[in-house]
């Protein structure tokens, strides 16, 4: 286990699932956590079982964010900013998947912003804060569903209004774009001290994908899966070793998988389409 002690930690969708497994390792490694969420009641009791089993006591403590809001987004960094002038590590991890093609109140398509835009914002907006606290680190939980996005991303229609709506195929997409937002984020950021690396945390047994949003037909898909996957615990690993450990020292723009750099899609190594990306990004969330 990594001394953490001093260090401050920002997880988002902390309250539940992978997220929560990982604050509760982060804190039991000394590190003072920030659950990011959006729900104030589930965080809460996140926030209450995180300290216990962590024996963290006050070292754990939430901040509301909704990633389907830009303004949400920057009033979590402003809040964030007027207590600490440092973040450590940030752990990207929040996600979702949905059955029907929905927006956001700023008028993209939710996965898309929940995913991926949300935490490109997010992380842009920390700069400060994580390049103060070099050598930090930037952990985008990504998924091996990247590799369905077998055409790449489609970069004039990323909302998915123009294109017969599927599911998997649009998260696919979004986790396509989380590694391709790392390796140009580790590219841009070379000279900071913080680095950024993507993980896969492999097919976990959450809540993920089973509370309706998928309807009937992926509620189904869950469930005969679920003897097949892993328990949430074993999920976090790989993000907390990103996160914390000293073999990654140094590291950057790179994938994980069990712990281990893996070689992601070919679409998901194209540094032209990261580049443009970032571009678009920086647009679509009001940064440039």
């Amino acid at each position: 286990m990594t001394d953490l002690a001093g260090r401050t930690a920002v997880i988002t969708g902390g309250n539940s699932g992978i997220g929560k497994e990982t604050a509760v390792e982060l804190a039991r490694m000394g590190a003072h956590v920030v659950i990011a969420a959006r729900n104030p009641q589930k965080a809460a009791l996140a926030v209450a079982e995180v300290r216990r089993r962590a024996g963290a006591g006050d070292r754990v403590e939430t901040m509301p964010i909704d990633l389907a809001s830009f303004a949400s987004v920057r009033a979590f960094v402003d809040s964030f900013g007027a207590s600490r002038d440092r973040c450590d590590i940030l752990v990207n991890n929040a996600g979702l998947t949905l059955r029907r093609r929905t927006t956001t109140i700023d008028g993209h398509e939710t996965q898309f912003q929940v995913n991926y835009l949300s935490h490109f914002l997010l992380t842009n907006l920390l700069h400060d804060q994580l390049v103060r606290a070099a050598p930090a680190r930037v952990v985008n939980v990504a998924s091996g569903a990247h590799r369905f996005a077998r055409n790449g991303l489609d970069l004039d229609d990323l909302d998915w209004e123009h294109r017969r709506y599927r599911s998997f195929g649009v998260y696919a997409a979004t986790k396509l774009a989380n590694i391709l937002f790392t390796r140009e984020l580790a590219r841009r950021w070379a000279d900071t001290g913080v680095t950024t690396n993507a993980v896969h945390p492999g097919y976990v047994a959450t809540n993920f994908a089973r509370e309706g949003d998928t309807g009937r037909l992926g509620n189904v898909a869950m469930v005969i899966g679920r003897p097949f996957a892993l328990p949430s615990a074993k999920g976090a690993i790989t993000s907390v070793y990103v996160a914390s450990s000293a073999d990654v020292d140094g590291i950057t723009g790179q994938y994980f998988a069990k712990c281990k750099v893996e070689a992601p899609s070919s679409a998901a190594l194209d540094d032209a389409v990261a580049a443009r990306l970032w571009e678009i990004s920086e647009k679509l969330t009001g940064l440039t």
